[in-house]
């Protein structure tokens, strides 16, 4: 369990702080494009969830690794990865609406989170298996009711935002790459949640390697779409 339970963790965490670097670093040269700002902050948000992962592997519980894998890993991180994707496709005025309520939603969120009262021991009184981070763990009525409403919101948008643009390229028959890099992102951006559903029915770790390999997926979906061959199509 170790391997799974802290190495594995702490890679995906890595995986994630390289690639929120290099969309950082692009956004740099591309100021006017904000999606990519908040995608790099969606990314760090990734990369925490899966740094507190690995501490709690590594080290075992602490209340507020917990808080901040649950604030950044479980509730905040698709709809900001999501809402990234919205700046790019939407238009302007619907990115700013949206994005102001994220912001409050966000910072509700953030009180409940660091408000709520825990219980480490629910985690493993569930269909859980109990080897990964649940929250579960969160006594307080309430709190775990929001993060659906944040996870529906960032993977619709995110995952439909991937599909649209694949399927117009793919309609259009231009730049492959693009059309190849968003199925990629797609594809990426639901194994978390096929990894959380296995655990849930027993398959231990599953989440651990799903986040991972989500990471990585979505990472060369990136690479692929920002490719020399889509530059010119980039935005």
């Amino acid at each position: 369990m170790t391997l799974f339970n802290t190495v594995l963790p702490f890679v995906s965490g890595s995986v994630s702080l390289v690639f929120a670097l290099v969309v950082f670093l692009r956004w740099l040269g591309m100021r006017d494009h904000w999606h990519l700002l908040l995608w790099t902050l969606g990314l760090v948000m990734y990369s925490t969830g899966g740094f507190c992962e690995g501490f709690n592997g590594a080290l075992g519980w602490n209340p507020l690794v917990f808080r901040l894998w649950y604030l950044f890993g479980a509730m905040l991180v698709a709809a900001w990865l999501g809402q990234g994707t919205v700046q790019l496709l939407a238009k302007a005025r619907m990115a700013q609406v949206t994005l102001v309520l994220l912001v409050i939603a966000s910072a509700y969120g953030a009180l409940r989170v660091f408000t709520a009262d825990l219980d480490p021991a629910l985690m493993t009184k569930s269909l859980h298996t109990g080897s990964e981070l649940s929250g579960h763990a969160i006594v307080t009525p309430g709190v775990r009711l929001l993060t659906p409403f944040f996870n529906i919101y960032g993977t619709l948008t995110l995952v439909g935002g991937a599909i649209w643009s694949a399927y117009l390229f793919f309609r259009k028959k231009v730049l492959p790459n693009r059309a190849i890099g968003n199925v990629l992102i797609a594809a990426g951006a639901l194994l978390p949640a096929f990894g959380g559903t296995f655990s849930r029915f027993g398959l231990a770790s599953a989440l651990y390697v799903s986040e991972f390999l989500g990471a990585v997926v979505i990472f060369v979906g990136f690479l692929f779409s920002v490719s020399k061959k889509g530059k010119a199509a980039a935005k």
